[in-house]
């Protein structure tokens, strides 16, 4: 494949940021980044896009940064969805194997998953993602991979994303606006858990959490396969909207306080130091000692972290998670916060960085963990092309075998009439050869008279 044809480009619509990536895959399957647009998120709120004209508008110019810096036009991408409208629920389904030789083909499995979209959801939904997790031919439970497996009865359980249907259409409104296509929606905690994650994490068992500006997305895996996925709503703005409200300040210095010089330990602030806010329009400064700028975060951030436990519990996980909790997202960022989440779950905690081991030569700006999502999809966006092509090429595969030649059918035809021309002379060539053989003999009766 040309490197041109091996160009991928996502979209990440936040509730802070819109950015948009153009990559394109090069040894050792690695993503490398051709370019990087971001604009300032507005129209959209806790991950659900309220205003289309200016979602469209941030989108495109995110789009005109990247196509600038990479010098490529595109025009389909991959796109994730979130919000607090996600929702996830298990499903279990069999097929019966039904081929001579009781061999479960890639085909029955993939129409085993299809099966999973027939079932019913609540009015106004769709679902988004389904995800194998384990497989059981003919009660031989846990089996990863049953492609050349033989048996009769293939059974596997399903973890399936829902998502409300308009909040869907809405994205692909604002995509199709900048004259873009969508090629799929990926949920976001799932594209961030691919930049992030290392396998070995995800067998152990750890719980990715990533805290944007309007939700905090969590992913749940153990065994290497994904177990639960839930959207909690509140996010960065939660806090900074409480620090503007607990310090009567502006929005835009609420958020400067909270980036510069914020804590989600109120015990670790000093006890000695203020920050000066100007007053508005004209009015005295304030002084805003870092003790009651961390305590207010700290309040917010104790909620969101007790959000997060109780969906881990949730999932049945809660004591299977060996490698702890991976934080990621812009909200990550905020100083002493993995202390925080250590204290309030049990749990190791680390801050999760999109990965180099997948990503190369990943530019200086794009080592945020604020770009996991983005990157994430662009890496979801290359197992999802590998996947439908491998898909599309056993299709054809299967119908080169059950198709016959055309050609073959043209020719058997020929090849009998002429056996047949072989054994059956024409009805001319007979008379004639009748009439030479009388003539011989009279001819000799002459002679011999």
């Amino acid at each position: 494949m040309s490197q041109k044809n091996d160009i991928l480009a996502a979209i990440d619509i936040g509730t802070t940021k819109i950015v948009a990536i153009v990559g394109r895959r090069v040894h050792n399957n690695k993503i490398e980044v051709l370019g990087v647009g971001r604009s300032k998120s507005s129209g959209v709120k806790r991950g659900v896009v309220l205003n289309i004209e200016e979602t469209a508008a941030a989108i495109q110019k995110a789009v005109s940064e990247a196509e600038k810096m990479s010098d490529i036009k595109f025009k389909d991408v991959y796109v994730g969805i979130a919000g607090q409208h996600i929702r996830s629920t298990r499903n279990r389904g069999y097929r019966h194997i039904e081929n001579p030789y009781n061999e479960i083909t890639t085909a029955d499995v993939e129409a085993l998953r299809t099966d999973m979209y027939n079932i019913p959801i609540e009015a106004g939904e769709e679902i988004i993602h389904v995800i194998p997790q384990s497989y059981t031919v003919d009660k031989e439970i846990g089996v990863k991979q049953p492609v050349g497996m033989a048996g009769k009865r293939l059974e596997a359980n399903f973890h399936i994303v829902i998502g409300q249907s308009t909040s869907a259409t809405n994205i692909t409104k604002c995509i199709n606006r900048c004259g873009l296509n969508v090629i799929k929606m990926i949920l976001e905690p799932l594209a961030s858990a691919e930049s992030v994650l290392t396998e070995d994490e995800k067998e152990a068992g750890v719980a990715l959490v990533d805290i944007g500006g309007g939700t905090t997305d969590i992913a749940v895996f153990s065994d290497g396969v994904i177990r639960h996925t839930a959207v909690i709503p509140f996010g960065g703005h939660v806090v900074t909207r409480d620090i503007r409200e607990g310090c009567s300040i502006l929005s835009r210095y609420a958020e400067a306080l909270k980036v510069q010089y914020g804590s989600a330990l109120g015990e670790y602030a000093p006890d000695d130091k203020v920050v000066t806010i100007p007053g508005v329009s004209g009015r005295a400064p304030k002084e805003i000692s870092f003790k009651s700028l961390a305590h207010i975060i700290q309040a917010r951030m104790e909620e969101i972290i007790d959000g997060v436990y109780y969906e881990i519990e949730a999932s049945g996980y809660l004591n299977k998670l060996g490698a702890g909790i991976a934080l990621t997202g812009g909200g990550a960022l905020l100083k002493h916060l993995p202390v925080l989440v250590k204290y309030r779950t049990s749990l190791d905690v680390r801050l999760g960085m999109p990965s180099e081991y997948k990503i190369d030569k990943l530019p200086e700006d794009v080592k945020e963990p604020m770009f996991s999502t983005v990157l994430g999809l662009l890496l979801k966006g290359y197992q999802h092309r590998d996947k439908s092509a491998k898909q599309e090429k056993i299709e054809n595969l299967q119908s080169e075998e059950t198709t016959p030649d055309a050609e073959t059918e043209k020719e058997e035809p020929e090849v009998k009439q002429e056996a047949t021309e072989i054994k059956k002379p024409k009805k001319g060539n007979f008379f004639s050869t009748l009439k030479n053989t009388l003539l011989d003999i009279f001819e000799d009766k002459d002679s011999a008279m």
